[in-house]
Order: structure tokens, then C-alpha cells, then sequence
């Protein structure tokens, strides 16, 4: 299900690119991060990330100069009114170069969704996300929590 259209690949400074060509994604190292580091995804099953980068409208990878992935996000959306920004990161040995704005600026600003209304839930980066025009966090967002007791039997 993966995007829509032409795929994009930005050059950047120092050898590094962005990419929205799902095939390149290293779900292993996407997997790895989130499952082990990330505060909001941290257990999160191999199987569900394969799925959640498979049913992903756009993801776009952030890559080092040696071809391994830097970086990551992923875009959920209708594709006219709304896309929903997650699992935003970049690996800890290619931080403080710029590459989270060049990361989220590819993806919200220039990729095929960037004239819908976009949503966030983040406790940290707020600063970087208001560079691209995200409100500060306030209580508007209501979130039900999953209900695995819900679950379709068929």
C-alpha cells in the first residue's frame, strides 16, 4: 500500500540522502530502534512494524554516506484531508547535524501529503516540529487506547 506517484531521493550535505522508496527501508534497523530505544514503540513486535512500514502511505529513510539507514518516518493518511506523522527518528551517532529537519521537512513539506492538515503525538522534538508550522502540544488531540478485547473473532 505504500505511496502513491514518483519516489523521491534528496541528496544532502556529507554524503547523506532521503529516500521514499519502501523497498530501501531496512525494517530490521527500523525494527531495532523502535522495539529497543524509542520511548513510545519500545516492545512494539517485529510483526507489527513489517506491517505498519508495508501499510504505510509514504516512509521515507534517512541514510548515511555507507548506505545504512539513519533515519526514519513513517506517514499514515487519507490522502486529502489528514496524514499522521510517526515513528520519527534519527539513529543517536547522526544526531546534531540537522537531519531530524531534513527528515520531517521531506516528509510534511515536500512529499505528496504536504497540503493536508498533519497530527502528532510526541513528548520531546517540539521545537523541531514547530519549525514546520505544528501547534505547541495542547489537549485538542483525543486518543482512545487500544482495546485488544475488542478484537474482530472472524
Amino acid at each position: 500500500m505504500t505511496g502513491s506517484g514518483p519516489r523521491r531521493l534528496v541528496r544532502l550535505a556529507d554524503g547523506y540522502e532521503l529516500d521514499d522508496d519502501p523497498a530501501r527501508v531496512d525494517v530490521e534497523a527500523v525494527f531495532a530502534y523502535l522495539h529497543h530505544e524509542s520511548y513510545w514503540a519500545k516492545g512494539r513486535p517485529r510483526e507489527t512494524m513489517e506491517a505498519l512500514v508495508a501499510g504505510a502511505q509514504r516512509v521515507v529513510g534517512l541514510y548515511a554516506p555507507d548506505g545504512a539507514l539513519a533515519g526514519f518516518s513513517r506517514t499514515v493518511t487519507d490522502g486529502y484531508l489528514v496524514a499522521y506523522l510517526a515513528d520519527v527518528f534519527v539513529l543517536p551517532d547522526h544526531r546534531g547535524r540537522g537531519l531530524g529537519v531534513e527528515l520531517v521537512r521531506e516528509t510534511v513539506e515536500r512529499g505528496p501529503y504536504a497540503h493536508v492538515r498533519w497530527l502528532l503525538n510526541t513528548a520531546d522534538a517540539h521545537e523541531l516540529y514547530a519549525k514546520f508550522g505544528f501547534d505547541p502540544p495542547d489537549e485538542k488531540l483525543m486518543e482512545r487506547p487500544a482495546r485488544p478485547d475488542l478484537r474482530d473473532p472472524s
